[in-house]
């Protein structure tokens, strides 16, 4: 045993006998390092050769330092500025970019983000790795996928590389695994990865994960993995709110020089409730098609575009609604229709106004006189009777009656 450098170097005479210390006694040892040593310490096995005093260590120092300039593998657009803050993702920002500050040394280590698809976990991962290396590009930053890191492993054990696998993984600085649930039933992935886990831990190396659920909630993965990846912080992103939905849509359309109306923004925004990803589709669809057909985007397009991509739920219409519309349609204003005023113009916009708020709506005759200036069940069911006769008889009423359904059902 040699402690040098805060390094505590620790001679066994095998890989096997380093794992089984790795599973058995990591915990005990890490605390007896940091009480004894101090927390800056970093503990390394040397591996004997053949039985021979020759040794190599088993740890990250094991590599040449040209190693330190690895493909980082992010993504160079998934950065804080484009990831839109908001009440569903507050706590996992917040926290990422505490660690971008100082990746292993807060409490969030590993940070375990989690989440629908979609909602955003891969971007907040990517964008701290990219904050990381801006910060100190000489940071080893590793963003890999846990099917990739599964393949790898894979790989490894074909061609008896295992110790060159689990070096390389040891050496990095801040490593990011997503969709860690996919380590599901993966035995030899999960040993492989407990051994890099509790080297970077030790090492005060952060560790960023991403899955589709909870750690509480994952299924098939050893449970000392589970208890590792609640040792940090586990932090969801839920599904974005309206007003995160709208931010997200705004800030997409700034960065694409996209205009769309106010109307058309809250349609999406409304419609498009599952997924970050979806919402930046539609607009990207939206400019597709206003450039390669030359067409305006207005709210006929936007409603195709975004029934190509979720199912559009048909609008409840109120009272209101249809009081708003009548109201346009004839110019007399809302109050008049809602009045005692009997002039033929005012009584033809209120007798309309309360046939159509019983065709459209799932108001009772009740409610409807009740909204409608206080008129009584009978004043309402006399105005469907008599809007129901005059459109038998008058093609032009009947028309302006569709005109107005025609926009409300928009």
């Amino acid at each position: 045993m040699e402690y040098e450098n805060n390094t505590l170097v620790l001679q066994v005479e095998s890989q096997f006998a380093a794992n089984y210390i790795e599973d058995n006694y990591i915990e005990l040892l890490s605390k007896a390092l940091f009480q004894v040593f101090g927390p800056e310490t970093r503990l390394q096995y040397r591996a004997l050769i053949d039985g021979t005093a020759e040794a190599t260590p088993y740890n990250n120092s094991a590599r040449t330092q040209e190693q330190s300039g690895i493909d980082s593998q992010l993504n160079e657009h998934y950065v804080f500025d484009n990831f839109i803050a908001g009440e569903p993702n507050k706590l996992a920002r917040t926290a990422g970019l505490a660690v971008a500050k100082q990746p292993g040394y807060t409490a969030f280590n590993p940070l375990f983000i989690y989440g629908g698809s979609g909602v955003g976990k891969t971007h907040l991962a990517n964008a701290i790795g990219n904050q990381v290396k801006q910060l100190d590009p000489t940071k080893r930053v590793l963003y890999v996928s846990a099917n990739t890191f599964k393949l790898q492993y894979q790989d490894a054990v074909t061609s008896n590389h295992i110790p060159d696998f689990l070096n390389f993984y040891q050496q990095i600085d801040v490593l990011i695994v997503d969709d860690i649930q996919y380590f599901s039933r993966l035995q030899g992935t999960q040993d492989s990865f407990f051994h890099i886990f509790n080297h970077l831990q030790l090492s005060h190396k952060q560790l960023i994960l991403t899955s589709d659920r909870s750690p509480l909630e994952l299924k098939d993965i050893d449970d000392r993995l589970l208890t590792r990846f609640k040792w940090g912080l586990s932090a969801e992103i839920t599904r974005p709110d309206y007003a995160l939905r709208k931010s997200i849509l705004l800030s997409k359309m700034s960065r694409d020089g996209v205009v769309l109306s106010d109307e058309i923004v809250d349609f999406i925004a409304t419609n498009v409730c599952d997924s970050v990803r979806d919402l930046e589709g539609v607009v990207a669809s939206l400019l597709a098609y206003s450039t390669l057909i030359n067409r305006d985007i207005d709210m006929l397009l936007a409603e195709q575009v975004v029934g190509r991509i979720v199912k559009v739920k048909p609008r409840e219409i109120q009272p209101a609604d249809v009081l708003s519309a009548v109201s346009e349609h004839f110019n007399v204003q809302e109050k008049a229709i809602l009045s005692q005023v009997r002039t033929k113009e005012i009584m033809q916009a209120r007798h309309i106004a309360m046939f159509l708020a019983k065709r459209l709506t799932t108001s009772s005759l009740s409610e409807i006189g009740a909204f409608m200036g206080h008129r009584t069940h009978a004043t309402v069911l006399h105005s469907l009777n008599l809007i129901q006769d005059q459109i038998k008889i008058d093609p032009i009423l009947r028309h302006r009656i569709d005109q107005i359904e025609s926009v409300l059902m928009r």
